[in-house]
């Protein structure tokens, strides 16, 4: 080989040395020594690039390239070097030729991005795609002999591209938040149809308990044909669902075989399929399967693989939002279904409470405006209270019909021509005597509007009414001014106070049904929480709105405003409005009654003799109770209730006036309302129970919050009752007896109410057989006959044998000198009573126990149910503690005694009383405690039994049991040891 020839190729690298080892005689171009010169000047600048060159040659296109171009012909070369280009890309000649020929008939050269290109360059038929440039290649004559090709590759960019795009469709198409499942797998099949190069068919299953449904598919006729509609999702299948169900991905071959579907650009037989898992929160759980075509066309590299991968996770993330709307919009639906169930039953119900509502009105007020049979002074006072509220019931029960009514949208406007100003006038008047006699002045600025008005009268009073009222309720000082005002665009009423004003996170709130702003000072809890909501309901059915302003401690204005596009239209004539006031007089009739009590207020002493109304009048003639409740109607109505028994009662109208009255002078016992102003019932006996000096003074708690929940949240506070509304008067006067009985066991009773309870005491343990117990006349029954086996009498049972409880409370107060296990035969050594001094106790013939020796006797009585242990663990712990007893011993003694009360409740049957009795005494550093029932005992079947209760009161104590016709008592006993 000549030197010449070795420089012509001498820098064309591998191709270079390759094109230099070639015999060249044996192609077209001869021997390279005869090269033209332009030829050679071609191939040196074709050599010394870097970037994919070719050179065709001659009329049969010779090939002369360098080493960027040999890559992309894959494994044609080298034996393409001087051979024909029409052989060598002969699968892609159609779409090459037109370029060449164009640049070689007009010598002009061309470029073409992105050229789809048939090749077979790796055992397949690849699409590629290549940015293309051929220029005419001239020889020394300046003749175009041949082709100048530049070309680089862009397969991966366009097919990368184009990948893209399908994900973004996915992802536009099946974000799940305005279709159901079904829809949204339909429009990512749409969504993947329109990309069949990548993806020749899909297929989307879900799975449904145990099965794989396939929810939609994509690829024509035969796919649908091909694939199963359902299957179970463990059992194996040729398409390799059961693998990705389980979530592995599968690759499935030989699918021509199964399925004739021609794929990718040139329609060759598509060979491969994958099976995907589609990903789920829960791993190893699959929302379903992806099953995909591969391409002929593109080898299933990493790449691809990867592309697949993100294809199950947009279409699993598509899945799982459209089923999260899905239950999402169930769960509304419901929301909506319950709402519409609720607002139908609130109508229903205020439509049956009018006709009772109206039978108790009606004759309520012919009794009142009766002349002819006019009735006693006592007599109207309780018929004009029963008429005050079951007036106000029938406001709220018109509330509600009319919330419900707007809820459901059936309310309509019946507007009017009416003077807004005068109407506004009259109604804020009915209001000036209730704002006065709180200590606030009224301004009313309300001047004619300059055209007509055409509103609901009854609507506008509602509006006005509630603002009112509610400016009332929580203002304290200062004043309320109510001013109407007009514009070119709209009338405004505003509503402004000097209250206590709405804290800014509160604001956005205000108008939301039964919403109300927790701890906020004001005349009485008692409201339902619609006022506000109701004003805004009926300002927007007017066409208006309302807005609010407000600051902590200046005040608040609301404001509401109606455009006069919509108070300006034509209502019907102006005719008098009739009937308009009826439920502003009534709403300041309940404003009178958040104000200090007419003629009740501090009241101190009883109205009149005691009556027996409901049982034997108390020994307790001069007790002090203390009621507090904001309820104007509830505080007359306990007083006069209270007083007829004898006893000195003083009212006040929320928690903190109690205690300011409690500090003037402390009472025998308080009984206060929970829902009140300022601090309520729970708060004040939270604060009792926080001081020294009231710790012990008794509590009773009355409430309309009914459950267990508010029962046990007032006692575990420390009340020594829970009385729900609505009560039996007999019920309410027993409970607050035996409260002050248990009282004066614990010494809390002062001055003539203790001596007085104390004599009665004793008179009536010296009655002996056939004696009446106060309990038991406070109820008029007679005590029960009782008698030892020896034939003597047994003692009656002391005052505040009952535990300082009545019957069914929830808890006790300990009673020193009586013990509650009267009944039957006491339990050796048990006794019927060890009085705490010995004087008037017994124990069954013995001698009284010394009086040094008799650390504690208590005892409580509770209700025969299964929360009654808790309430006991928590009465024997609190006095064994005030002992110095060691935690460990206490511990023990109140597992065991547990065990003891739960089996009371669950085994007496047919119990004579629903109550369970506990005794606690301490003697001699022996601590005893016995639980009697008041039923016969029912033995357990094994299978009944938890086998631990016997072995527990064993392990913690020695255990006796006494069991008669009359109940059973348990006593478990245990020496004290001394505390650490």
């Amino acid at each position: 080989m000549t030197r010449p020839m070795g420089d012509l190729f001498a820098d064309g690298g591998e191709t270079g040395r390759l094109m230099a080892r070639l015999d060249w005689a044996a192609t077209p171009l001869g021997p390279v020594d005869g090269w033209p010169q332009s030829l050679r000047a071609a191939v040196r600048m074709v050599l010394s690039s870097r970037y994919p060159m070719l050179l065709l040659w001659g009329d049969r296109f010779t090939q002369l390239y360098n080493d960027a171009y040999s890559a992309l012909i894959g494994d044609k070369h080298p034996d393409a070097l001087g051979g024909d280009v029409r052989v060598t890309l002969a699968e892609g000649w159609d779409v090459l030729a037109p370029l060449i020929d164009e640049a070689m008939a007009t010598g002009v050269a061309s470029w073409v991005p992105a050229l789809q290109l048939l090749l077979d360059r790796a055992g397949y038929r690849e699409e590629a795609y290549f940015s293309v440039s051929h220029a005419p290649a001239r020889d020394d004559e300046g003749r175009t002999v041949g082709v100048l090709t530049v070309c680089s590759e862009v397969t991966e960019q366009v097919v990368g591209e184009r990948r893209l795009r399908l994900l973004r469709d996915l992802s536009v198409g099946g974000d799940g938040r305005t279709v159901d499942v079904e829809s949204t797998c339909l429009r990512l099949a749409e969504a993947i149809g329109g990309h069949p190069l990548d993806v020749p068919f899909a297929a989307i299953y879900l799975r449904e308990g145990a099965l794989l449904r396939r929810a939609a598919c994509v690829g024509g006729d035969p796919v649908a044909a091909a694939l199963p509609a359902t299957l179970p999702a463990g059992e194996a299948h040729e398409w390799g669902l059961a693998g990705a169900a389980a979530g592995t991905t599968t690759e499935v071959t030989g699918v021509d075989r199964r399925l004739a579907l021609p794929a990718g650009p040139w329609g060759d037989p598509l060979r491969t399929a994958l099976a995907l898992p589609l990903p789920s929160a829960e791993a190893g759980q699959p929302l379903g399967v992806l099953l995909v075509g591969v391409s002929p066309s593109r080898g299933l590299d990493e790449a691809y693989r990867a592309f697949h991968a993100l294809l199950a996770q947009q279409v699993a993330v598509a899945v799982r939002n459209a089923r999260a709307y899905e239950e999402e919009r169930r769960r509304a639906e419901a929301l909506a279904e319950l709402d519409r169930v609720k607002t139908g039953f609130f109508t229903n119900v205020s439509h049956e409470f009018r006709t009772p509502l109206t039978l108790m009105l009606g004759p309520l007020a012919d009794a009142l405006n009766d002349n002819e049979h006019p009735l006693p002074a006592t007599q109207r006072e309780r018929i004009d209270t029963a008429w005050r509220n079951a007036t106000r019931l029938l406001t709220l029960v018109n509330s509600l019909l009319t919330f419900s009514s707007l809820e459901a949208g059936q309310a309509h406007s019946q507007a009017r021509e009416v003077d807004l100003a005068g109407l506004t006038i009259e109604l804020a008047g009915v209001f000036r005597a209730a704002v006065e006699r709180a200590g606030l002045r009224l301004e009313v600025d309300c001047p004619p509007l300059p055209r007509a008005v055409s509103v609901d009268p009854v609507n506008w009073e509602r509006i006005v009414t509630n603002l009112l009222s509610n400016a009332l309720k929580y203002t304290f000082v200062g004043r309320i001014r109510v001013a109407l005002s007009a514009d070119e665009e709209e009338v405004r009423l505003t509503v402004a106070d000097t209250g206590i004003g709405i804290a800014e996170e509160d604001v956005p709130r205000l108008f939301e049904r039964f919403h109300r702003v927790q701890g906020a000072r004001s005349r009485s809890h008692e409201g339902t929480g619609i006022g506000l909501a109701l004003v805004r309901e009926l300002a927007r059915l007017e066409g208006g709105d309302v807005r609010v302003e407000s600051r902590v401690g200046t005040g608040t204005t609301f404001t509401v405003a109606l455009p006069w596009s919509a108070v300006g239209r034509t209502g019907g004539p102006a005719t008098p409005v009739d009937g308009v006031g009826d439920a502003t007089r009534a709403a300041v009739q309940e404003a009178i009654g958040w104000l200090a009590d007419p003629a009740q207020a501090g009241a101190s002493a009883p109205a009149g003799p005691p009556t027996s109304a409901y049982g034997a009048v108390d020994a307790l003639r001069h007790a002090r109770i203390l009621v507090a409740d904001d309820n104007a109607d509830m505080r007359a109505y306990l007083a006069r209730l209270l007083g007829e028994q004898g006893w000195r009662v003083e009212t006040v109208g929320n928690g903190r006036q109690a205690l300011e009255a409690i500090r003037r002078e402390q009472p025998d016992l308080v009984l206060t309302d929970v829902m009140m102003p300022d601090v309520d019932g729970f708060e004040l006996v939270r604060r009792l129970r926080g001081q020294a000096d009231t710790r012990t003074l008794p509590v009773v708690v009355l409430s309309a919050r009914a459950g267990g929940d508010a029962s046990v949240e007032g006692l575990d506070l420390g009340a020594d009752d829970y009385v729900v509304k609505p009560f039996a008067a007999a019920e309410l006067i027993a409970r607050i007896r035996a409260t002050l009985h248990g009282a004066r066991t614990r010494g809390h009773l002062r001055g003539d109410a203790a001596a007085e309870l104390t004599n009665a005491a004793v008179a009536t343990d010296a009655g002996g057989l056939g004696g009446t117990t106060p309990d038991a006349g406070s109820r008029g029954e007679a005590a029960p006959d009782s008698a030892t086996e020896g034939g003597g009498a047994r003692p009656a049972t002391p005052a505040g044998a009952e535990g300082g409880r009545a019957a069914g409370a929830s808890a006790g107060s300990p009673t020193v000198g009586g013990g509650p296990m009267d009944g039957p035969p006491a339990a050796p050594d048990e006794g019927s009573s060890v009085g705490g001094n010995g004087a008037h106790a017994h124990n069954g013939g013995r001698r009284p126990v010394p009086e040094h020796l008799a650390a504690l006797d208590a005892g409580w009585t509770y209700p025969s149910k299964p929360t009654s242990a808790a309430a006991m663990r928590r009465d024997v712990r609190a006095s064994l503690e005030d002992l110095d007893v060691d935690p460990d011993t206490v511990a023990d003694l109140l597992l065991a005694a547990s065990e003891a009360v739960n089996n009371a409740v669950e085994h007496a049957q047919r119990p004579s009383r629903p109550e369970v009795r506990v005794r606690l005494r301490v003697v001699d550093d022996t601590v005893r405690i016995s639980v009697r029932d008041f039923g016969t005992w029912r033995d357990r079947r094994p299978a009944m039994d938890r086998g631990r209760g016997a072995t527990l009161m064993n392990a913690y104590g020695d255990v006796r049991l006494v069991s008669t016709a009359e109940g059973t008592i348990v006593t478990i006993e245990r020496r004290l040891r001394p505390a650490p």
